[in-house]
């Protein structure tokens, strides 16, 4: 391999880049802005190191490819450059895309504002349930660089808009966006671009989309290619749906019979969407419906995502730390219909006024913690003027996270809901939405006690 590449990052993928480049003969060149055992394991590999807060733009005139990490935007100095000089510029799944070995194994992906991780893990497990060696990749587990070349069957990919904006060349046998709406505008600019980033995962193979989002829809119509479509109502023929309380299939004369909506244990009506989406994509690789239902029955979702913690004192407490955007603490709302609503992180510029209007009537008290939760503050005051608020301006991870449940604790009644669904990003007061869930799950250990 004559290239000449620079990696940008040097997280899971981005050393997994590295490593990959340096054993196929590239010429390699990491950079990070600080210097630790990363950058030192990949130097003792042969790989030239730099690290700082400046960007090493003068390195662009030494390389062909750069391999950015998702946290360089395209607006990022040395991203801008290297597309101003014309260079190759990409991701690691672009990269693990290009260097997969000839006949292997296909790519399932899937994408989405929210979701993403409860479908590519839906649909691992029902492609294991089917006797298929798989796993579920992209953003956490493998890095796709390496699983290509494991010998897998078939790959469960999940795909984030800052990976697809880098692709060029990945085209998967089937791609699925499961919904779309605002969210990192920071990162795309606006929302345009934003969208626009998600339709790459439709450049060849089927395209699949949920018919209940109206803007994921409009985007399926006008995709090239096979169209399949899902949707929790009636299915139209061609498409996934649901039918006396059966999912189905009916992209054939009749519909066929997949499992019921009682075998998806998740609860909400959006994770019945989520196994939509994930039957949709182990169909068009030719799984039986046998398969579908018992991959849905064993299916168990990830920690954090409307994970049921504990009920005390007769008030179930749930977390959905990963709720870090409007639409996807929407759903979380959706599905009870007293809360207690803890909230607040990162909000990334988003409006919330829409949200809190929409679930005003399911609010009995508000906690509100973190950077922005002021923004919050005033849309409850406005929307749900009746509702307490109780605000933490404790910055301490855990000692604010205690607080908020103890308040929560405070202001439930028998039947309530204490929901942890953020709105907001952890990184002000968190390592991350995990770390947030546990603090929320320790905090109502305690309260147990």
């Amino acid at each position: 391999m004559s290239m000449k590449a620079l990696v940008a990052g040097t997280g899971i993928a981005g050393t997994a880049s590295a490593e990959v480049l340096l054993a196929r003969g590239a010429e390699v060149t990491v950079y990070d802005r600080v210097d630790g055992p990363a950058l030192e394991a990949l130097r003792a590999a042969g790989a030239r190191v730099v690290h700082g807060e400046e960007p090493p733009l003068a390195v662009l005139d030494e390389v062909t490819d750069v391999v950015l990490s998702p946290g360089f935007a395209p607006h990022h100095p040395l991203a801008a450059a290297a597309v101003a000089r014309g260079l190759d510029v990409y991701c690691e799944p672009e990269l693990a895309w290009r260097i997969r070995p000839e006949g292997g194994a296909p790519w399932l992906a899937l994408t989405g504002t929210n979701g993403k991780t409860t479908v590519v893990t839906m649909l691992a497990a029902i492609l294991s349930a089917a006797g298929l060696n798989t796993a579920a990749l992209g953003n956490f587990g493998v890095p796709l660089v390496t699983a290509v070349d494991a010998g897998y069957d078939v790959l469960a990919v999940e795909l984030s808009s800052f990976q697809l904006y880098w692709s060029r060349d990945l085209a998967p046998e089937a791609g699925a966006i499961l919904n779309l709406a605002e969210d990192h505008l920071e990162w795309h600019g606006d929302f345009t671009s934003y969208a626009a980033a998600k339709t790459n995962i439709w450049r060849a193979g089927a395209c699949i989309g949920n018919l209940d989002d109206e803007l994921t829809a409009a985007a399926l119509g006008e995709a090239k290619g096979l169209h399949v479509g899902f949707t929790l109502g009636h299915p139209p023929a061609g498409s996934f749906g649901v039918i006396d309380d059966v999912l189905v299939d009916h992209t054939g004369p009749e519909a066929v019979e997949l499992c019921r909506t009682s075998d998806v244990h998740v609860p909400g009506r959006h994770n019945i969407a989520n196994a939509l989406a994930a039957a949709t994509l182990a169909r068009l690789h030719g799984v039986k419906p046998a398969a579908i239902a018992a991959g849905l029955r064993g299916y168990t979702p990830e920690p954090h995502r409307i994970a049921h913690i504990a009920t005390v004192g007769g008030v179930d407490y749930i977390d959905d730390s990963k709720a870090t955007s409007p639409h996807a603490a929407n759903v979380s709302l959706e599905a009870y219909e007293r809360i207690v609503w803890i909230a607040g992180g990162q909000l990334k510029g988003v409006d919330v006024n829409e949200l809190v209007a929409a679930h005003a009537h399911r609010l009995h008290g508000v906690v509100l913690l973190g950077v922005d939760r002021a923004e919050l503050a005033a849309a409850v005051a406005k929307h749900a003027p009746g509702v307490p608020i109780v605000d933490i301006a404790t910055t301490a991870p855990e000692e604010a996270m205690t607080e908020a449940v103890t308040a929560a604790a405070r202001m439930a009644h028998d039947g309530d809901t204490v929901l942890l669904a953020p709105v907001g990003a952890s990184k002000d007061m968190y390592r991350g939405y995990p770390h947030r869930g546990m603090a929320f799950a320790e905090a109502v250990e305690v309260l147990s006690r």
